[in-house]
């Protein structure tokens, strides 16, 4: 019997080389961009030959997707974990505040630019992470009786993302003009917020049992 479409056999997901390799791809993308991510590179980084970073990927997409996935997996779980454990706009704007998920987002957004199938894959996790903080901030904002026309939760869950992203992001380039004043407005609105009595419908009490 034929065997030539068979697929070509890739190394076990929980191999320790295939770890190491996906450790080596993702320090390289933060450290130095991902157009430095070759196979060379990434078996030198890893202490292996570089050939076996295509036995346990076929195509360096292929690596890059196995990299997002397993941090974008960790990331998503960190946030439900997060939320489900306080949910406060003060948690969630602090899980957003990583300064290395900001460089993570940021060299996939560039490489997305090239690669379809990898945009789709950041737009399918963006509307997960966005649809776990977004019930949590509905949640806070019920809770404390702050009307949807007064503020949109959607409004004030891009307001934190985005803010943080991006004084995450010129951090990194040493540029910190305006943050201290930004943060401390952030604090203080998350302050007034969440030390408002807790609305007399029972919101409050629904999510926190």
């Amino acid at each position: 019997m034929s065997t030539s479409t068979s697929p070509r056999r890739i190394g076990t997901e929980d191999s320790r080389s295939r770890a190491l390799l996906l450790d080596a791809a993702e320090a390289l993308l933060l450290e130095e961009g991902y157009a430095s991510v070759t196979s060379r590179k990434v078996g030198a980084r890893a202490g292996l030959k570089p050939q076996l970073v295509h036995y346990y990927f076929r195509t360096m997409d292929d690596l890059f997707r196995a990299v997002f996935r397993r941090r974008a997996e960790e990331n998503l779980a960190r946030i439900e974990r997060g939320v489900e454990a306080d949910r406060s706009l003060r948690t969630i704007w602090e899980l957003n505040s990583d300064p290395r998920g900001a460089a993570f987002t940021s060299e996939f957004v560039a490489l997305a630019n090239h690669r379809k199938d990898i945009r789709d894959e950041i737009a399918t996790y963006a509307e997960r992470y966005r649809t776990a903080q977004l019930e949590a901030v509905k949640h806070v904002l019920a809770a404390h009786g702050i009307p949807e026309d007064r503020l949109p939760p959607i409004v004030g869950l891009l307001i934190m993302t985005g803010l943080s992203q991006v004084m995450a992001l010129e951090s990194a380039l040493g540029v910190t003009s305006g943050h201290d004043t930004t943060l401390a407005f952030i604090e203080q609105a998350i302050d007034q917020i969440e030390s408002s009595p807790l609305a007399d419908d029972g919101a409050g009490s629904d999510g926190r049992s």
